[in-house]
């Protein structure tokens, strides 16, 4: 997960915190590719067909973590782990207005078989999805960081562990718990 731009991102970000708006446009070279490398993996995951293109992600991403004036941002870990959180939210958003579109449109579907197992042989909607895991970050704030990372983002169990600062082991019986409840939650009743 180190990469040599690492602490670099890690300056700018705390510059930028200091009201530096240089430091963010030095900052915007050095994660742009990594970003749209995570909105690749997001859209792999949706459905065939979706008009929203990577870029377009990327750039809608970036737009709302520049304007987040709240965030104190600690490193390039916590940068990357609120632009999961935003790009999430995007594709949740884009799928209730699909859905709810006048001519009909019909829920987005993804699948979870080949990233987590979570889903057998099923589709499952992102909005579902995002409501469930709304759900289980109010029950367990840190199972939800780490499906969000695992899932989401596509990382392994030990960049997420030095992500969340915790031990691999912690990370995989986190995540299989997590699943677990999701799996349960989602396909209840089914």
């Amino acid at each position: 997960m180190t990469t040599p731009s690492q602490s670099e991102v890690t300056r700018y970000l705390l510059e930028w915190n200091q009201g530096d708006e240089a430091a963010l446009q030095k900052l915007m070279p050095i994660v742009y590719d990594e970003l749209k490398k995570l909105a690749k993996s997001y859209l792999r995951k949706e459905r065939s067909g979706h008009t929203l293109q990577a870029t377009a992600l990327v750039h809608e991403a970036f737009l709302r973590l520049i304007d987040q004036n709240s965030v104190q941002w600690q490193n390039r870990a916590h940068f990357f782990g609120v632009a999961a959180q935003m790009m999430r939210r995007i594709l949740t958003n884009y799928a209730v207005a699909r859905k709810t579109d006048k001519r009909g449109g019909k829920a987005q579907h993804i699948s979870l078989e080949d990233v987590t197992g979570l889903a057998e042989h099923r589709d499952l909607d992102v909005v579902s999805l995002d409501q469930a895991l709304k759900e289980l970050e109010s029950l367990d704030p840190r199972q939800s960081k780490i499906v969000e990372l695992r899932f989401f983002s596509g990382l392994s169990i030990e960049d997420t562990a030095e992500i969340m600062q915790l031990s691999p082991a912690t990370v995989k019986r986190e995540w299989s718990t997590a699943r677990i409840w999701l799996r349960r939650r989602m396909f209840k009743g089914s």
